[in-house]
């Protein structure tokens, strides 16, 4: 038995996987059997062959940015003439459209934008609970967080997410997390902050309550060790919430994905199909303490999308009805939910709605065929 055959072995028996281990895996090549090895593990977790997905909406409120990434080709600095901030009628018309298609979720993220107060947060989010109150908004990064202690006069990190949480927002993604490690951090987003600011903000909101979601982005020239000891915070951060027995469920899921260099200040090659194949294998190998893995078809394409089901994916994250961060680096692959619908079951999957809670709202098997075809018709 070779020595990536004795790793996966161990994971599959249920044994932590350690950061030697880990490493181990990110330099071999045997791709397909670690795949097979996290399809095992996901199976046991989700032993029904059903991948579910969420119909979400992107609204980026504001592209004003001033931590400058230079990943990133969405923003605009403070004072361009290309820097917008959304109308809240415009916000409000964009959550009506998302819920007139069956939508559950509203990722709302921007920019760290200066000119903003932190009461703008609050009071977008209680105007969008009165006219929505069935939405969930599941929004703003924790870079985006920071920013509004920054300018909240005083607070806390725990009172700002705390009185955000309080006017409306329901859970926290994972965005911003790129490379859990210093070192990458001050080489790509110098300003955006440390790993454990992310991995603070995260910590709060498990405490009082909010569940959250996970990211990592492999291709900004980050080393095996690198990756490995950002699952490695990640698990430890879920373990803790664990431990302590807070009402939140911690991370519910983790979406890796590749760095999108076009049109960014990084000119890198994008990171292939098979690295990220195997890091999402790995990811699910390691973070033995997360329930749902998402996809990334947004970066990778659909098809790749549907290789990750067997790769231990059990989600297929949301069916996008806009996205301006990720296309703005050149890649807009988009799909709506009927063929979302088509991907799943081509995958041997059957598909299932579910909320930002993955809680499943609708199976579409053949016995639902009827509320199928009349759900896609909707939209």
């Amino acid at each position: 038995m070779n020595q990536v055959d004795r790793i996966l072995q161990q994971a599959l028996n249920g044994q932590r996987l350690m950061q030697e281990d880990i490493i181990t895996l990110f330099e071999s090549d045997e791709i397909e059997k670690m795949g097979h090895a996290a399809n095992q593990i996901m199976i046991r977790k989700h032993p029904e062959p059903i991948t579910t997905f969420v119909v979400g909406r992107n609204i980026n409120y504001t592209n004003v940015c001033d931590v400058y990434c230079r990943f990133c080709a969405f923003y605009r600095a403070p004072g361009n003439a290309e820097g917008y901030v959304l109308s809240d009628e415009t916000i409000l018309q964009k959550i009506q459209e998302t819920i007139n298609v069956g939508g559950t979720e509203i990722l709302m993220q921007g920019g760290t934008n200066p000119n903003l107060p932190f009461q703008y947060y609050v009071d977008i989010l209680r105007k969008i609970k009165q006219h929505f109150p069935q939405i969930t908004m599941h929004s703003f990064s924790p870079a985006e967080i920071h920013k509004m202690k920054e300018v909240s006069n005083g607070l806390s990190l725990e009172e700002v997410i705390r009185q955000i949480h309080e006017a409306g927002l329901d859970s926290l993604p994972g965005g911003g997390a790129e490379i859990l490690d210093d070192r990458t951090r001050r080489k790509i987003s110098r300003l955006k902050g440390s790993w454990t600011d992310w991995m603070d903000v995260m910590k709060i909101a498990h405490r009082i309550g909010m569940n959250t979601t996970a990211t990592m982005v492999i291709g900004f020239g980050e080393s095996m060790e690198e990756r490995a000891l950002h699952l490695l915070r990640v698990r430890d951060a879920q373990d803790e919430c664990i431990a302590n027995g807070y009402d939140s469920k911690g991370f519910l899921a983790f979406i890796p994905w590749t760095f999108q260099p076009d049109n960014t200040n990084m000119k890198r090659e994008k990171a292939t199909p098979e690295e990220y194949l195997k890091t999402l294998a790995i990811s699910r190998l390691t973070l033995d303490n997360i329930d749902n893995f998402q996809s990334s078809w947004v970066t990778m394409g659909p098809e790749i999308g549907k290789l990750t089901l067997s790769y231990g994916c059990n989600d297929f994250g949301s069916t996008m009805i806009e996205e301006n961060v990720v296309s703005a680096a050149g890649t807009t692959h988009k799909v709506n939910i009927s063929s979302t619908l088509d991907i799943i079951r081509e995958a041997g999957k059957i598909p299932a709605q579910r909320n930002t809670r993955y809680e499943i709202l609708r199976v579409f098997d053949d016995v639902n065929a009827k509320v199928e075809n009349d759900f896609v018709m909707q939209n």
